[in-house]
């Protein structure tokens, strides 16, 4: 593998996410429009399982500050709930709601439309060929974080 094809995909994948990424999230039961970086908070929460504000805040790189500001607007909209943990009074734990569930299961990181009008400016030999290299590379990046797994 050579540094010119590292820099091929390092140049070509922010044009293609930039053409084609989601910037909002529309809830589909209220109509409410929410910012595609709260849309990937509730993509770490989980229905069932609590998650501490904090670790949530170091996972995605931002302080516990920032992150509770993101959390509060979640929770005004009702997609989030926050509490204290019965373990340890100091810890905030955060859980999605019903309508966060709904959120979370219709976001996509790429808007399918956008994605479509892409698609559809390619000749069927070349989408072929690109779509089936994008499956080589995910394949590809599927077995090195199982890889990478194994050995934590």
């Amino acid at each position: 593998m050579s540094r010119a094809e590292v820099e091929t995909v390092l140049r070509c994948y922010p044009r293609i996410y930039f053409a084609c990424h989601r910037r909002h999230v529309r809830d589909e039961q209220t109509g409410s429009v929410i910012s595609a970086h709260q849309a990937s908070v509730l993509d770490h929460l989980d229905d069932v399982e609590n998650t501490s504000l904090l670790d949530l805040a170091r996972h995605m790189g931002v302080t516990a500050s920032t992150m509770s500001l993101t959390v509060d607007r979640l929770e005004r909209g009702g997609y989030v709930t926050r509490e204290r943990s019965g373990e340890d009074r100091r810890r905030v734990d955060l859980r999605l709601t019903p309508a966060g569930v709904g959120i979370k299961r219709q976001q996509k990181v790429l808007e399918p439309e956008l994605v479509a009008a892409v698609l559809d400016r390619l000749n069927e030999r070349n989408r072929r060929r690109a779509l089936r290299g994008l499956e080589l590379l995910a394949e590809a990046a599927s077995d090195w974080l199982a890889s990478k797994g194994a050995k934590t």
